[in-house]
């Protein structure tokens, strides 16, 4: 919460302020107080908070507001004693010089720790059992026994001072609460409540049990004492109005636990109250000869006693939640915040008759625009409301006014909130029909989709709630296959209608958790498709939909994995799981292994359709061939398989028939000799076919398209085979070799036979590398292998001159993976054997490497692409290119091409960025690790190759180009490189500098002119890596430069001041050479502290942004909301885009939101809002040192909380909370010195 109470803060010294020890001053204090907490108000409806509780109403438990002090009307009937509790009014903090006078001695007086905490920590003793203990104590002596609990919730907040006697007796609230602050350990901002550590876990469990422990004990006596609750809300209230966050944390926490142990005891006792009610007038309705007067009176005095508790009850609950409640749950801490919904969440539940209104249930509507955690407790709060029909049924017109709030959280940034949105929408779908239209519901469906595994179960939770579940008890009357046949009916028309995605496996693992039996009916599904005259006939559509969700359930049900992009990567699965997961697969392989040869067989002609099903083998238990006696049923696959080998020519149906077919072919089972002879009698035809086809292409003079045809379709089924299968003993390589070398001679071969072809040879050369590492290597092996590699490698670089850009590609693909097979890698490890089969490219081979590159990636023409072309096939290219880009890059990291071949790709990282930034800036970080030095000259080689480029084209009027505009920038960004680990980059640096300054004036300048040298323009390049330097480096270069322009320059063009060279030499000043006059005439600027001025920067920002404008208002607007939606880009020409600084952190600071408007200039205007530090009254900087444990000083960055962000749902009137209330002219004097609550910011 924002600014709460500050004016009870900024109060002086002298205002009213109750004792400590006397009840009945908390219910008597001045209205004032409430009058104040009523203006913090001032903006939320006229029921914006609660009067009394009434608990004997189970309709509204709110009341109207009628404005009136909470404090007289809580305990109307005037039972009290003298004695006061703490008053929850705060008076001014006192110096600390005064401060230390009254108590600065107290640790000194008093170290030892409550033993209550002690216990409660240790975690040894059963908590009731620690109850009943101080229970004793506090019967013997309450005083004693109050301060132990005090201590303890003191010590819980991290607190060294203890609370005396004497203190208790005579010191003020603010006094008292004074003194504990200066005992504040100040090294740290940790506490026991925020701290992770297993024991502290323990403890913050402990510490909660231990409230609700102590109510419950002290339920139906203690509690009404009139000392031991009043003096313990007291205390939780005023240390909640603390500016010290350990204080508002756990004492907030502690009052909400209170209330909710309360909340109970309100509830039995209003049990109590009915039954006693009924008691009586059964016994009053009784005749007179029958009737008891005796136990009517004791009926009546029970009434009476209930009545009474009940009410003592409402005050202190009244008590809590106006003066705790109220104002944490716009705390501007969220944790605080997140505690308050999570209680009142509780007590809904609990106490629904007298919490579960409208009054109420606005808290959570209006924090459902909060921050993630808050959001998060928001949402589980609801759901433990609407999770019951009844109570469901009581909150329609807070559905009404937030559920387009709740509907739009499904897309929530936060995944984690999403998921509970859904869920939440789940409930209200189940318990309150016909509240979500159509139009909610289609919201919700398309998360089913989504890349979050949580998130998209839950979608589809919701969608199978909505569509699919349906009553299965009629169903089933219709036999399991009528109920498997509407449901996957109606899960076909969902998919295919709804045109929201065409992966069926996303759907599958959405449904799986709650539909899984349905799915896992594949009796039923493979029955549907084998139907030849079904009641309503599938079309060609509904049958492929089908097939993609039979085999991805097969995969979910066996494999036990999300799709690619969802969830983890790698899941260890339990002991359990894997059981399940087996005994799905033999249940699946038990179906289907008799009717996929069937499904097959219908199928052969869809290549779609049999690509599906062939991924069905990977999904059994394929010893069930063996072992269940079904070696009928593995012939006909085979046939199957064959039979759409030699049927289809699409890559995707050949790869997975190859698939299939190795899968099938594993020496381990007692069948793969049958496998084998299947595989080696279709190999024979392909090979035999492919032999005839060969001799009459080299013998004809001409070949028509039939020929080609059948030709290219036999390479293209023999390559994919040889992809999973060794076919070395078929000997493929020297007639595919001689294929190849007919085409590189003639150029007659048609590509579609060329292709295929370079893959067949390329896998027989890894076969072959694959037998010889396998074994003992003898050196004529290793001589015929080389012998092969370096064949290959030379009609491939012939290929790279191809007309064809598809057998261009081609060839570069596989050049590349071969040489990184047979790189120096190779021989490494215990391989030195092979060391002579390591592959070095030569020198021309490299260069049309890099040649190809530039023709076919970076090469705007073929990025962009004809205007025709659609979008998918724009993307398709794309990554076709980063493939290729991404070869050549391995090329270079692992050593198989020069570094220096890196700057054909380094050069074009600016200007290719979006397309392959990522590929070029990781190259750039490896290829830095493998050696600076080089690497440095790599990156100043790109420079000059662009430089001497431009030059050639546009001459000596390049320099006002765009064109060298963006050569700087790209030095700029090189330069970057240089920010991290300058010691470790200073040799390669200044090594780049003093080249980058032999360059400039490696070339004279042409007679006559006065341009000076050719190259000298690449002295402003060669500036933008100066800040890097380290300053001797820069004297070094300073005179380095000098020396150069001696040796290279005519003393008539020494004294000439060309740009360039005076802009490098600026560059390398120091900041101490340049502008001293200038520097010894500015006043001096008087030195403030960095957090300080971190945080005016964020408060004087936060006056410029549109409807967050700083207000000096004495009222406090509506509750803080803060938007969900993800954040707008910065738009061009915003304040943090404007500004560019020249440092180590130049673009990381400009692609961060935080940053840029920390690092945003403050206008003069800006800097009037606040008053200078110096002007702050005398005595104040005694104080400053001390006040350093308060949470302005925690970090020396902070930032606004509870604040409207700008998204598509901003309230257009604007929701932010004033940041500062006017007081009075000293108040704004000393806003550095207080906390963090009152200016409305926080840490990040």
């Amino acid at each position: 919460m924002l600014l709460r109470k500050s004016s009870r803060v900024l109060d002086s010294p002298g205002s009213s302020s109750s004792s400590l020890v006397q009840p009945q001053g908390m219910w008597a204090s001045s209205s004032s107080s409430v009058a104040q907490g009523d203006a913090e108000m001032g903006s939320l409806p006229a029921s914006g908070v609660p009067d009394v509780l009434d608990l004997s109403s189970s309709e509204d438990g709110g009341g109207s507001d009628s404005g009136s002090d909470f404090e007289d009307t809580l305990w109307k009937g005037g039972k009290r004693g003298t004695r006061t509790p703490l008053s929850r009014t705060l008076t001014a903090k006192r110096s600390r010089k005064d401060a230390s006078r009254d108590g600065g001695s107290l640790a000194e007086r008093n170290q030892e720790p409550s033993n209550l905490f002690e216990v409660v920590r240790l975690a040894k003793s059963a908590m009731e059992s620690v109850v009943d203990d101080w229970l004793e104590s506090y019967k013997q002596n309450k005083e004693a026994g109050f301060l132990e609990l005090v201590n303890f919730f003191i010590r819980s907040c991290g607190c060294k001072g203890v609370v005396t006697p004497e203190m208790f007796r005579k010191q003020q609230n603010s006094e008292i609460i004074q003194q504990l602050t200066e005992q504040f350990d100040e090294d740290s901002a940790e506490y026991p409540l925020v701290l992770t550590t297993q024991p502290w876990r323990k403890f913050q469990a402990g510490f909660c049990e231990l409230v609700t422990v102590l109510v419950r004990r002290c339920q139906y006596s203690i509690i009404y004492d009139e000392y031991l609750m009043d003096t313990l809300i007291s205390l939780l209230t005023g240390l909640s109005d603390s500016q010290v966050r350990a204080f508002r944390h756990t004492s907030t926490l502690a009052a909400m636990k209170l209330m909710t142990a309360l909340v109970k005891v309100a509830l039995g006792v209003s049990l109590h109250k009915d039954n006693n009610q009924r008691q009586y007038e059964a016994e009053r309705n009784k005749g007179p000869s029958r009737r008891a007067t005796d136990k009517l009176e004791a009926l009546l005095e029970k009434r009476r006693e209930l009545q009474e508790q009940q009410e003592e009850i409402e005050n202190m609950m009244n008590a809590i939640f106006k003066g705790v409640f109220v104002h944490r749950y716009r705390d501007v801490v969220p944790e605080i915040r997140a505690i308050c919904i999570e209680e009142m969440g509780n007590w809904m539940q609990s106490y629904s008759a007298s919490f579960l209104t409208d009054s109420y249930l606005k808290y959570i509507g209006w924090t459902l625009h909060d921050k993630r955690e808050v959001r998060l407790k928001c949402l589980k709060a609801l759901q433990g409301l609407y999770r019951s029909r009844e109570m469901a049924a009581r909150m329609e017109l807070f559905t009404s006014r937030f559920k387009g709030r709740m509907v739009s959280m499904v897309l929530d940034k936060e995944p984690e909130v999403g998921v509970e949105a859904v869920k939440l929408l789940t409930l209200i779908l189940q318990n309150m029909e016909g509240m979500l239209t159509d139009e909610d519901c289609e919201a919700v469906y398309p998360v089913v989709y989504a890349s979050n595994r949580a998130l998209a179960a839950a979608a589809g939770e919701f969608l199978y709630r909505k569509q699919f579940d349906r009553d299965w008890e009629a169903v089933k009357e219709k036999g399991r296959r009528g109920g498997s046949r509407d449901f996957f009916r109606l899960l076909l028309a969902f998919f295919i209608e709804s045109e929201l995605h065409e992966h069926a496996a996303y759907l599958v693992d959405s449904l799986w958790d709650c539909a899984a039996p349905l799915l896992k009916d594949w009796d039923g599904l493979t029955h549907l498709l084998l139907e030849e005259s079904p009641e309503e006939g599938w079309g060609d559509q509904q049958e492929n939909a089908l097939i993609e969700i039979l085999v991805s359930s097969m995969r979910q049900a066996t494999e036990g994995k999300s799709p690619v992009g969802r969830g983890p990567g790698k899941k260890v699965l339990s002991a359990r799981e894997r059981k399940a997961l087996e005994d799905d697969r033999e249940k699946l392989t038990q179906y289907l292994i008799p009717l996929l040869p069937q499904l097959l067989a219908k199928f052969s002609a869809d290549a779609e359709k049999v690509a599906l099903l062939l991924a069905a083998p990977r999904c059994f238990n394929l010893s069930l061939y063996s072992s269940g006696r079904l070696e009928k049923y593995l012939e006909q696959l085979l046939a199957q398989l064959r039979e759409v080998v030699e049927k289809h020519t699409c890559q995707e149906v050949l790869e997975a028939a190859s698939q299939a077919l190795y899968v099938l072919c594993n020496p381990e089972f007692t069948f793969y000799s049958r496998v084998d002879l299947a595989r080696s009698r279709l190999v024979d035809t392909l090979t035999d076919k492919f032999q005839h086809e060969l001799a009459e292409l080299l013998q004809a003079s001409y070949l028509d398209e039939d020929e080609v045809y059948s030709m290219a379709a036999t390479l293209k089924r023999i390559s994919i085979l040889h992809n999973a299968h060794d076919l070395t003993p078929w000997q493929l390589y020297e007639p595919c070799s001689l294929l190849l070398q007919r085409a590189v001679d003639t150029g007659e071969v048609p590509k579609q036979v060329v292709i295929p072809t370079m893959t067949c040879l390329h896998f027989s050369i890894l076969w072959d590398l694959a037998h010889v590492s396998g074994t003992v290597p003898v050196q004529k092996e290793l001589l015929a292998l080389k012998r092969k590699v370096a064949s290959f490698c030379s009609l491939c670089q012939s290929c790279l001159t191809d007309v064809d850009s598809s057998v261009q590609e081609q060839a570069f693909v596989l050049l590349s993976d071969l040489l990184l097979v047979f790189s120096p890698q190779l021989a490494r490890g215990e391989r030195e054997a092979l060391e002579l089969l390591v592959y070095r490219p030569e020198v021309a081979l490299q260069s049309q490497l890099a040649g190809f590159l530039m023709d076919h990636v970076f090469n705007h023409a073929e990025l962009v692409g004809s205007d025709e072309e659609d979008s998918e096939g724009k993307i398709e290219r794309l990554h076709q290119q980063r493939n290729l880009l991404a070869g050549f890059c391995k090329l270079i990291l692992y050593n198989v091409l020069e570094l220096s071949a890196a700057s054909d790709v380094f050069k074009h990282y600016a200007k290719f960025y979006k397309d392959y930034g990522d590929i070029i800036k990781e190259t750039l970080s490896r290829a830095r690790q493998i050696d600076r030095d080089e690497w440095a000259r790599t990156l100043l080689l790109s420079l000059q190759q662009l430089l001497t480029e431009l030059l050639l084209q546009q001459g000596p009027d390049a320099v006002y180009s765009k064109a060298f505009l963006e050569i700087r920038d790209l030095a700029r960004r090189f330069s970057l490189f240089f920010s991290l680990h300058q010691l470790h980059n200073r040799q390669a640096l200044v090594a780049l500098h003093k080249a980058g300054i032999k360059f400039a004036f490696q070339e004279p300048a042409p007679s006559g002119s006065e341009l000076g040298p050719l190259n000298l323009p690449f002295l402003e390049v060669l500036s933008e890596f100066s800040p890097r330097l380290l300053r001797p480096d820069k004297k070094l270069l300073l005179s380095y430069l000098e020396q150069t322009c001696q040796a290279r320059l005519s003393p008539q063009q020494r004294g000439k001041a060309w740009n360039p060279l005076l802009t490098y030499r600026r560059s390398l000043r120091s900041l101490d050479d340049m502008g001293s006059d200038a520097s010894r005439i500015a006043a001096p600027r008087p030195r403030r502290r960095p957090g300080a001025a971190a945080k005016r920067r964020r408060l004087d920002d936060s006056s410029q942004r549109g409807d967050s404008s700083l207000q000096l208002s004495s009222r406090l607007e509506a509750p803080m909301l803060t938007s969900t939606v993800l954040k707008r880009g910065r738009q061009p020409g915003s304040p943090a885009q404007l500004q560019e600084e020249e440092g180590s952190e130049s673009d990381f600071v400009q692609s961060q939101p935080w940053f840029s408007s920390q690092r945003s200039r403050e206008s003069p205007g800006r800097q009037q809002l606040l008053v200078p530090r110096s002007a702050s009254r005398p005595g104040l900087g005694s104080r400053m040192d001390r006040l350093s444990l308060m949470e302005e000083e925690e970090e020396e960055e902070e930032e606004m909380v509870i604040q409207e962000e700008s998204s598509d749902e901003e309230d257009p009137q604007g929701r932010d909370m004033p940041l500062i209330r006017s007081h009075s002219s000293q108040g704004e004097q000393l806003r550095d010195l207080f906390d963090s609550t009152i200016l409305g910011i926080e840490d990040p």
